[in-house]
């Protein structure tokens, strides 16, 4: 039975008792598509009505839908000839960052994101997507290599933060995350950042700096994940749809605040409802964005970007009379 969220239940129902309709009337060779069609038209209103009234917790449940789809997804649904890259050169390779190259339709990418897992042994291998230092250098290393043969990156967010174990302090998580926040302004080739499900704090802003900025519909990007931001307030996770309110972490806050660059539209119900159809979605905003960034020079592409970033959260008063 497919993952159902909460405010899914009474679509799930309708849809049961539709089946329910068409399998007695098979049975008895009874006509009934003309119930079979208003309650179809009432499945499908229901539906529209629900998608465009989500909550931002609502919004927040359907990023971490366990069927939605994840960067190597993407990357395997749209991508040619994908090689993949792995290893930091210094301590290990990190299951929770993915990277490699590949091309869209003849032109050469380098992707770089976090991967979760669908089954309990690929989750606890990639740690639900969150990285350790050593992930964050890979995916520096990979956005090097990139630059170094001058070739578009294109980045796919996805954790619910930086990994926060003891051993990933001890290794330097913090400056891991610092120096890709430094470096990826210094890249001189076009970077496109996609926010594909979850992105929270430094954890996905360490593969975020880019000239091009997008979030799908139903994902969430915030210095800080509701839960955890209900658990510092108000000293328990009970509080998470209030905390998601407050901090006004969806696309289309996003996109109001001038922190990202543009929203794409989801399948009614998610992603993970038509896989196919978002990674074409995707593949088509990746490129729109590089048309719009090759004619760039380096010192142009390097300019803007510290620009974009700089401009965020300033606030003009205008002067006293």
């Amino acid at each position: 039975m497919a993952h159902l969220l909460d405010f899914e239940k009474p679509i799930a129902e309708l849809e049961a008792k539709l089946q329910d309709m068409k399998t007695l009337a098979a049975a008895n060779n009874v006509d009934v598509s003309a119930a079979a069609t208003t309650l179809e038209a009432q499945i499908q209103q229901l539906k529209k009505d629900t998608y465009a009234n989500l909550t931002r917790w609502q919004r927040v449940q359907l990023s971490r839908h366990p069927s939605r789809p994840y960067a190597l997804d993407y990357i395997g649904a749209m991508v040619e000839n994908f090689v993949e890259l792995h290893g930091d050169r210094s301590v290990a390779d990190d299951p929770a960052m993915v990277g490699g190259m590949g091309q869209l339709d003849g032109q050469t990418f380098f992707f770089v994101g976090q991967q979760k897992g669908r089954t309990t042994k690929e989750r606890q291998l990639r740690r639900f997507g969150m990285p350790n230092p050593e992930g964050y250098r890979k995916a520096l290393r990979i956005m090097q290599t990139a630059e170094k043969f001058g070739k578009p990156i294109v980045t796919l967010i996805d954790t619910p933060g930086a990994y926060p174990g003891l051993e990933a302090e001890e290794r330097g998580q913090g400056e891991a995350i610092a120096r890709n926040l430094r470096e990826m302004f210094r890249l001189t080739v076009p970077i496109i950042c996609i926010i594909i499900g979850e992105g929270a704090s430094g954890g996905a802003l360490g593969i975020a700096i880019g000239d091009k900025v997008i979030m799908l519909e139903n994902t969430w990007y915030s210095v800080i994940s509701p839960e955890s931001c209900s658990s510092i307030l108000w000293r328990s996770w009970n509080f998470k749809e209030q905390a998601a309110e407050a901090l006004k972490l969806t696309a289309k806050d996003m996109l109001g605040n001038g922190l990202i660059d543009e929203v794409l539209k989801e399948p009614l119900g998610g992603a993970h409802t038509d896989p196919g159809y978002m990674a074409r979605k995707v593949k088509k905003a990746i490129l729109d964005a590089y048309d719009e960034l090759k004619g760039f020079s380096a010192h142009e592409l390097t300019d803007r970007r510290i620009d974009k970033f700089s401009g965020m959260g300033v606030v003009v008063e205008p002067a006293a009379a």
